[in-house]
């Protein structure tokens, strides 16, 4: 049985398949104020890894992942190139669903715009105001977290640090991983130079808090089974969802919580000042298949940090390659006519399945079936053997998409 680290909670905790019609998963998406890079890539990949294996496991999924369109950053990037936001956030994600085939990324059943969700925001800001959970100052309305009484607990915060006097965070986010102890904004007031909405509160724009939940309750009428992000959201913003959702909704607004830690570069973080953002454009133009790219951001467990450089990325491709090279010279061994071995396959796919079910294990799990793989005796290996143990490997890679 699968068990995943459940950050609500803390622990590792059983996920049962069986029983349920429907997985309802949702997965935070990017920011399309600029161009994905592959941090970036390395989460959503994580969470493709996750749909791919709770299907191959016989769930079925129905899946959304947001793209935030509106907030600070992009008017900010928008300024500065000066374009509109509109065209800035449309090339980044043509570029985006480009590049999420390119790794072979399953298509989410719902990729919702924050601009197309603004309507729900103002109906949840709408509950809120009338919950006494969020308040006008200056033209703004904010959330009082203190009228939650489980904020926090996402992240593990010490409510006892939270300060005696009311403070207001204005921006949609922050730099840096701390938290803003204090209201947090739900709705900018209009202000000129943004895109702005007029709405029954008035005219102005959704936060970046309350996007999520917009295009949750959009979509959404029940627990979701996942929610998945990356480890920074886990300041300032997934805490905030909850917040938001289970203050208009009667019921949790998710069972599992599920977080991706981050890619650094030669162990350090990205960022532009330190010119160390590589794009999945930079891998290729280095001579690397998108199959290795693949692998090199999946090969690892999904809760500890990956740390790129040009020496471990160079590694993990010559692995795979010699992985793929036996695995097609099995192939060329199995005979179509011939009986597979059924016992094989099975083995393979329990090999697979014992790594995968403790947590996601991705990198445990290839490293087992390399070595089931490189015992094999081409010399002596016959039709049967060989149709079976491709046959094997055919149905992990449904999960994998680096094989074949």
């Amino acid at each position: 049985m699968l068990r995943v680290f459940n950050t609500l909670g803390k622990k590792l905790t059983p996920f049962r398949i069986a029983g349920h019609p429907r997985i309802q998963v949702f997965t935070c998406g990017p920011s399309v104020y600029q161009r994905s890079h592959i941090g970036n890539f390395r989460t959503f990949l994580f969470e493709d890894i996750l749909i791919r294996y709770l299907e191959y496991s016989g769930a079925s999924i129905k899946r959304g992942m947001n793209l935030t369109d509106i907030e600070d950053k992009a008017i900010e990037e928008a300024k500065k190139r000066k374009r509109t936001v509109k065209d800035l956030t449309e090339e980044n994600i043509t570029n985006f669903l480009r590049e999420m085939k390119l790794l072979k990324m399953k298509i989410p059943d719902y990729l919702p715009l924050a601009s197309e969700a603004v309507d729900e925001a103002v109906e949840i800001i709408g509950q809120l105001l009338g919950r006494k959970v969020a308040y006008w100052y200056k033209g703004n309305i904010y959330f009082d977290p203190l009228r939650y009484s489980r904020f926090g607990e996402l992240y593990g915060l010490d409510m006892k640090r939270w300060p005696r006097e009311r403070r207001r965070f204005h921006k949609d986010t922050y730099p840096g991983m701390r938290w803003n102890l204090g209201d947090f904004i739900l709705w900018h007031g209009h202000k000129e130079a943004n895109p702005c909405w007029d709405t029954s509160i008035g005219r102005g724009r959704p936060s970046w808090n309350i996007q999520d939940a917009s295009m949750i309750l959009k979509h959404y009428h029940k627990t979701l089974s996942v929610y998945c992000g990356g480890l920074d959201n886990l300041f300032r913003h997934h805490d905030y969802t909850r917040a938001i959702v289970e203050s208009v909704r009667p019921y949790p607004m998710a069972k599992f919580w599920l977080h991706c830690h981050h890619l650094i570069v030669k162990g350090q973080k990205m960022s532009k000042s330190k010119g160390n953002i590589y794009h999945v454009e930079d891998l290729l133009g280095d001579g690397y298949t998108a199959d290795e790219i693949r692998f090199f951001l999946c090969y690892g467990h999904y809760r500890k940090e990956l740390n790129y450089t040009k020496e471990r990325m160079r590694s993990a491709a010559e692995r795979l390659r010699g992985f793929k090279g036996k695995a097609k010279a099995i192939a060329q061994k199995a005979d179509r006519k011939a009986k597979a071995d059924r016992d094989l396959t099975k083995r393979v796919k329990e090999t697979f399945a014992r790594e995968m079910d403790d947590d996601l294990n991705v990198e445990s799990a290839f490293d087992h079936l390399f070595q089931f793989v490189e015992r094999i005796d081409l010399k002596t290996l016959n039709s049967e053997t060989a149709s079976g143990l491709t046959n094997g490997l055919r149905e992990v890679d449904r999960v994998l998409k680096i094989l074949y």
